[in-house]
């Protein structure tokens, strides 16, 4: 986890302002200062839960993209290497001499 910065989704957002608006409702109606303050506590806590449960939720499938890639990269790098190595190759070289000559006399 280290420095990552949490930004929470749009639906995250949304459901903070949600639990904003019933923090409003209960201070409203005048329950009592602990049993608001308690309350205040736990809705926030909650929040927090519900939004860093969904960032942990989300964040696996945004690494998988960059390492498909590092995966992609790599096996076209070795098939390259390999392309190469058949090019130098002296049957090779012989057989598309003999193409480019016979498509030079044609």
């Amino acid at each position: 986890m280290g420095n990552t910065t949490y930004r929470p989704t749009k639906q995250a957002r949304r459901d903070m302002e949600h639990n904003e608006v019933i923090l409003f409702e209960h201070r409203r109606h005048g329950v009592g200062e602990r049993i608001n303050a308690a309350s205040d506590r736990l809705l926030r806590a909650q929040v927090g839960l519900e939004a860093r449960w969904r960032a942990l939720m989300s964040q696996p499938e945004e690494g998988a993209a960059t390492a498909e890639y590092a995966v992609v990269l790599v096996a076209a790098t070795g098939f390259a290497a390999v392309l190469v190595a058949l090019m130098k190759s002296d049957t090779v070289k012989t057989l598309l001499t003999n193409i480019v000559k016979k498509a030079l006399n044609v």
